[in-house]
């Protein structure tokens, strides 16, 4: 399985696009033979130095060398075979060698049957990143982040429940690798790593269309145009996230579907503010459109499942027109909606 990982995420690297966040973030499979890495971000690369195709399959202690903390790494592995969050500072090595301290959190991630499903971890250098700041600022700040992580991931899995076998786990992981790396683009616009994680509200107009252009990078291809047209507006952070994810899931299906074996298309993602409060979400395709027989969303896939999650969560409505050619989504999202997970 580490092999299949390792070679997965190595062919599949048009994932660096979306992750651009400060803060290094790795996430660990449990069920899996010791607990190996199956995803980290380009902050975790940019910080050790190892490429994601020499981390995918590891186990995270080979950050770890001859002046590492014995009592740090049994506080590590004591908190992960409790199954609890832990913190740590821990000695670690870039890949040329060099040590740093790393302030390390660990927190695991379940659904909502309580069955743990990965543990993700974020971690940064106290000597880059925290010199400056008081201990005490630079742990709210990390927890923030922490807290933001765990709440959005477990929103997706509370939400795709279900069993995974061996053949189908690697699809798996690049699904909640994209949904991950949705959530980044949040953190970033959001600039958690700095002194700005207490903000309730963000420009989702600036968030949207930083995740159209890093979606049409990785997917689209010549002769398919994308055309984002997105009004001004604030709204909560939990709207923005659930919203992102929507807008990643079906703006990705239509990069890889609506144009099979057609040479030149268009698709057009707009937003404008309704007129009593709350947003409305059109999303485009002249392709192939989505055939009369086909349910969508469809309950039987993740996809599926996730948007009709997050659009009931935001007490939203979502219609799915088919034209003469193509597909239109509108998503109306009301002002003030009770958010649920």
């Amino acid at each position: 399985m580490a092999d299949s990982l390792n070679k997965l995420f190595t062919e599949d690297a048009s994932f660096d696009d979306f992750s651009r966040t400060q803060v290094a973030m790795v996430v660990s499979d449990p069920h899996l033979e010791d607990n190996p890495i199956i995803y980290v971000n380009r902050a975790f690369t940019i910080q050790t130095g190892y490429a994601r195709s020499a981390v995918i399959g590891r186990n995270c202690r080979f950050l770890q060398g001859e002046d590492t903390d014995i009592a740090a790494v049994n506080h590590i592995r004591e908190g992960i075979a409790r199954r609890e969050s832990v913190t740590a500072d821990i000695l670690n090595y870039r890949a040329n060698g060099e040590p740093f301290m790393n302030r390390l959190l660990i927190a695991p991630l379940t659904d909502k049957a309580g069955k743990l499903r990965y543990f993700v971890g974020i971690q940064k250098e106290m000597d880059a990143g925290l010199k400056d700041t008081a201990p005490e600022i630079a742990d709210a700040q990390l927890s923030e982040i922490q807290d933001r992580v765990e709440s959005d991931i477990s929103l997706i899995i509370s939400m795709v429940r279900r069993q995974s076998n061996a053949a189908s786990a690697p699809t798996e992981y690049v699904a909640l690798t994209r949904r991950i790396e949705t959530f980044q683009l949040l953190y970033e616009e959001m600039k958690l790593s700095d002194n700005q994680a207490d903000r309730d509200n963000i420009h989702i107009g600036s968030y949207l269309s930083r995740l159209c252009c890093a979606i049409g990078h990785a997917y689209g291809r010549s002769g398919i145009r994308l055309n984002v047209q997105l009004e001004s507006l604030d709204v909560p952070i939990e709207t923005a996230s659930r919203v992102g994810l929507v807008v990643s899931e079906i703006l990705t299906n239509a990069f890889q579907h609506a144009f099979h074996r057609i040479e030149t298309g268009l698709i057009e993602v707009r937003m404008s503010k309704l007129s009593a409060g709350g947003l409305r979400l059109t999303i485009s395709d002249d392709g192939l459109g989505i055939p009369n027989s086909m349910k969508w969303p469809d309950p039987s896939t993740a996809g599926g499942r996730i948007v009709t999650g997050l659009i009931e969560g935001m007490e939203g409505t979502l219609q799915l027109s088919r034209g003469a050619a193509g597909s239109l989504f509108t998503i109306e999202v009301p002002a003030g909606a009770s958010l649920q997970g």
